[in-house]
């Protein structure tokens, strides 16, 4: 390994690790070379090679495994995009992916100005703040957060959302369907509180999803944002080029 001045030899190793596995050279679910083999391939000491693996591991990138080994990372679920709205909950169960909800805040508060203007409220007019944790396999594969029109929805406060999906709570409250989301991804860092609900570092890259949704009749329903850890969710697409 070229070892670069000014850089620590820990991030080098990271360095290193994470552009073999983003070159596909070290696959998903492949286990990756040994701490003995990394100290020998690089010539660096254990302590060295353990905390740039750190790194990684804290990333979501690699997982270590008590007697096995560490190894590259399988995504925990696919968000197939597509021009059918489904909700991740719809997108999750349309995949067969067994998941936990667990409702970690809801409380009903005076809308403030942004949301009030997104949702068609008035800034003081309530709503319904709900957080969750999504969780596959016993790991926290998303965190949500939904600003919720009770005006539209009457008694959507009351709904066990461990139980039952947004999309489902609000057709029932409302008595519409859900007609169109607006979703705009971003790629960031977690920080330190959502690093937290979704179990990794502050600093380790996740996919935001902001989502606007509206029922038929173009009512906002709700308001919010998805938060993915970047390498335990994927976003996936199938097209099909026009003929010319």
């Amino acid at each position: 390994m070229f070892k670069q001045r000014g850089t620590p030899l820990y991030v080098q190793v990271s360095n290193y690790v994470r552009e073999k596995i983003y070159a596909r050279e070290w696959g998903v679910e492949q286990p990756i070379p040994s701490e003995h083999e990394l100290m020998e391939l690089l010539g660096l000491s254990r302590g060295t090679v353990q905390k740039g693996v750190r790194i990684l591991v804290d990333e979501g990138l690699l997982v270590q495994q008590r007697g096995r080994g560490t190894f590259v990372t399988k995504p925990l679920m696919a968000r197939p995009s597509s021009t059918r709205l489904l909700s991740f909950a719809e997108s999750m169960d349309a995949q067969d992916i067994a998941y936990q909800t667990r409702v970690v805040e809801r409380r009903v508060v005076p809308a403030g100005v942004e949301c009030a203007d997104k949702l068609g409220i008035g800034p003081l007019d309530d709503h319904l703040f709900l957080a969750r944790v999504r969780s596959v396999r016993g790991r926290p594969a998303m965190y949500i957060e939904s600003h919720l029109n009770l005006m539209a929805c009457p008694g959507l406060e009351l709904a066990d959302f461990e139980r039952e999906s947004v999309f489902a709570a609000v057709e029932r409250t409302s008595g519409r369907a859900v007609g169109r989301s607006d979703m705009v991804y971003s790629a960031c860092v977690a920080g330190k509180a959502r690093g937290m609900w979704l179990d990794c570092d502050e600093h380790a890259p996740v996919l935001n999803c902001d989502q606007l949704v509206c029922l038929e009749d173009g009512v906002p329903v709700e308001w919010g944002s998805v938060w993915l850890p970047a390498n335990r969710c994927v976003i996936s697409a199938s097209t099909v080029r026009d003929a010319r």
